[in-house]
C-alpha cells in the first residue's frame, strides 16, 4: 500500500482534536445520555457536523507487511465538500491528495504515479461497496457511516453503552452490485461511535474499526485515535494519532506534476 494510498483510506477526514477535556462548573460530567425510545437514539447518531473548516497536523502509521515510515500528515476538511491532504515521510514530500464528492485524486512524489478516480477505488480498497465522500467523512469523523433503522437492527443498552446489531444480514446495492453484510456497531453512554465490525458474508473480509480517545470541542465529539484494520488475504492496520488543529480557512492547491504515470485500478 503506498503512501498517497494511506492518507485517501484513512486521513481524509478524520478530524480528531487534542484539547480540553469536558467539565462542567461542578467538575462534574455527564455520563449517560437520557433516550426515552429508539427514534430518539437513532436521531441522535445520525446527526451532521456543523463545523466549517479545519486543519489537522497528524501522524500515520501502518502495518502492511512492508516497511512504510511513520507519516506526517497536514490534513484540511471544508465540511461536506473538500478535504485536502499532504503528506511527508521523514522530512522528504511523499504525496498530496484530495478528495470531493465527485472522487479521490492523489499523487506518489516517489515514484511519480497518480490516481484520479470515483470512491469505487475506496471500496476496493476497504472490500466494500458502499463509501461515497459522506460516508467515509462520517466514517473518519468517528460518527455513523452505516445506514441505520429501527425496523433493520437490534438496539440494546449494556454497561458501557448501547450496541446495535443487524437483524438479518445487510443487503447493499451500488452500481448494480448486491453485498452482503453482518454489522455491528458500539456506542458509548454519550451515544459517541467506539468500533464498527463489518463481515462480508460472501468472503468473510472484514472491516474492524475503533474509535478512542475522544474530546469535546464546539460541542462536538471527535476521537483522538482511529484504528483501521482490513482483514482480507492478509491483514492492513492503519493507526493515527493527531496534534494539533486549528479551524481557520487555508488554501489548498493541487496539481499533478509532470511526467506522472497514472495508476489504474485493478
Amino acid at each position: 500500500m503506498k503512501p498517497y494510498i494511506l492518507t485517501i483510506l484513512s486521513a481524509l477526514a478524520f478530524t480528531s482534536c487534542s484539547v480540553q477535556k469536558k467539565t462542567t462548573q461542578n467538575n462534574t460530567v455527564s455520563t449517560t445520555k437520557a433516550i426515552d425510545n429508539n427514534a430518539q437514539f437513532f436521531s441522535s447518531i445520525e446527526k451532521k457536523s456543523n463545523f466549517d473548516a479545519v486543519k489537522i497536523n497528524s501522524k500515520i502509521d501502518a502495518k502492511t507487511g512492508s516497511f512504510i515510515p511513520t507519516l506526517d500528515a497536514v490534513i484540511y476538511i471544508e465540511n461536506g465538500k473538500k478535504v485536502w491532504m499532504n503528506l511527508v515521510a521523514v522530512f522528504i514530500p511523499a504525496a498530496r491528495g484530495v478528495a470531493t464528492p465527485e472522487g479521490i485524486k492523489g499523487y506518489y512524489k516517489l515514484d511519480k504515479t497518480y490516481i484520479d478516480s470515483d470512491f469505487g477505488y475506496l471500496n476496493k480498497l476497504l472490500n466494500v461497496n458502499f463509501i461515497d465522500y459522506n460516508a467515509l467523512q462520517n466514517l473518519l469523523l468517528g460518527k455513523t457511516f452505516i445506514p441505520v433503522s429501527d425496523n433493520d437492527y437490534y438496539l440494546t443498552q449494556n454497561a458501557n453503552g448501547f450496541n446495535l446489531t443487524s437483524k438479518q444480514t445487510q443487503k447493499i446495492t451500488e452500481n448494480g452490485k448486491t453485498t452482503e453484510y453482518k454489522i455491528s456497531l458500539d456506542y458509548d453512554q454519550e451515544l459517541n461511535l467506539n468500533h464498527v465490525l463489518l463481515t462480508n458474508i460472501g468472503n468473510n473480509n472484514q472491516l474492524d474499526i475503533t474509535y478512542s480517545n475522544r474530546e469535546i470541542l464546539n460541542n462536538e465529539s471527535f476521537p483522538k485515535s482511529v484504528k483501521i484494520i482490513i482483514k482480507a488475504d492478509k491483514t492492513d492496520e492503519i493507526l493515527l494519532e493527531n496534534t494539533k488543529f486549528d479551524f481557520s480557512r487555508m488554501e489548498t492547491t493541487y496539481s499533478v506534476p509532470a511526467n506522472y504515470k497514472k495508476t489504474e485500478i485493478k
